[in-house]
């Protein structure tokens, strides 16, 4: 059993002298940890509503503790391991966070891959491909129950940047190895560091300039902090990857009924909503930069074309290796953009 599992029984003893009995109505506390404060929009508008949808369903035999910004310790690379040794019974966390560790969701993460930009379409997708090739292989030590991928990817940075040539020396902050590669191709100074530590890096000059979606910059503050914001015109640029996942032990030693309900509240349509969710929370971050009064670059076709043309050999780089690794990067890039695009609504 996990080691944070606790199942209490409660009930009563028949009356003395007519023999003793148990009713036992179980009740389970699980423990959720994640890395960004409580007000965030992913804790707040996904992880909350989805905690407290399973302790309503379960009527609070399931009790589900949140702790955010790493409140159990360590640091958000760990929280991968802290779900797979049970120090913890669910983690929410990036697989970039731990590079290498979870190759086939990289896919999802490559330039440009999430054609329209639509995060509802590619986390349908990001579910679809685990199941046919990553529940086995990238997740066998887990108990997966969302996988989802934010918004378009967005450049925040102390000077503008409008052409591939302005990265040239800029000091900039990435989320995952997949996008460091992509930056440090295009000219920059690539930087990995988890998201947390983006505004102290940003007002110490460590960066000039961090990419993330829109809806995570008003926990952080970044508007305060830089001047531009580049978009690539309703595309992605790029996206992270997100997974919600459980310790094994912790959810195979649940009762079947409350399995259940995890189960019921987990998945396909939970992990398809999780990326509608988060990106319906970019415009917040965008209005934020608006009245901060900064400038924000909206790139025209031609541009995006032309960044497009720029990031392809990345995408060369990433199925190379992959290949060299034994897995057939190709085949998973001519699969998640056939997945993206059976999935996207139609216009």
């Amino acid at each position: 059993m996990g080691k944070t599992l606790a199942l209490r029984c409660s009930g009563a003893v028949l009356a003395w002298g007519l023999g003793a009995g148990l009713a036992c109505a179980q009740e389970v506390t699980l423990r959720l940890h994640q890395f960004l404060p409580p007000q965030s929009a992913v804790p707040a508008y996904i992880l909350d509503p989805w905690a407290d949808a399973i302790e309503a369903a379960s009527n609070g035999r399931i009790e589900i503790q949140r702790f955010p910004s790493m409140q159990l310790g360590g640091a958000p690379p760990q929280l991968i391991d802290q779900a797979i040794d049970g120090t913890v019974d669910i983690v929410w966390t990036l697989p970039g966070y731990t590079p290498g560790r979870f190759p086939r969701t990289e896919v999802f993460e490559l330039p440009f891959i999430i054609e329209g930009g639509n995060a509802e379409a590619a986390s349908r997708a990001f579910w679809q491909l685990a199941e046919e090739t990553m529940m086995e292989t990238d997740f066998a030590d887990l108990h997966v129950l969302g996988l989802w991928v934010h918004g378009p990817g967005v450049i925040h940075s102390k000077t503008p940047i409008t052409d591939v040539a302005d990265l040239a020396g800029v000091k900039l902050r990435a989320p995952t190895r997949t996008t460091n590669l992509m930056f440090s191709a295009l000219g920059a100074t690539a930087i990995g560091m988890p998201v947390p530590a983006v505004p102290e890096a940003l007002s110490q000059g460590v960066i000039d300039a961090t990419v993330i979606p829109w809806e995570v910059t008003t926990s952080l503050r970044v508007a305060e902090l830089v001047e531009y914001h580049t978009e690539f015109g309703g595309e992605a640029l790029y996206a992270a990857t997100f997974i919600l996942a459980m310790n094994p032990a912790s959810y195979a030693n649940l009762p079947e009924d409350l399995r259940a309900i995890i189960d019921a509240h987990s998945g396909l349509e939970f992990s398809a909503n999780a990326g509608r969710v988060q990106q319906g929370y970019d415009l917040p971050g965008r209005e934020m930069a608006e009245d901060q009064g900064n400038t924000i670059i909206t790139l025209d076709e031609a541009q995006v074309a032309a960044w497009r043309a720029a990031a392809e050999p990345t995408i060369q780089t990433w199925v190379a290796d992959l290949t060299a690794s034994g897995i057939d990067g190709a085949a998973l890039v001519d699969r998640a953009r056939a997945l993206i695009a059976e999935n996207r609504p139609a216009n």
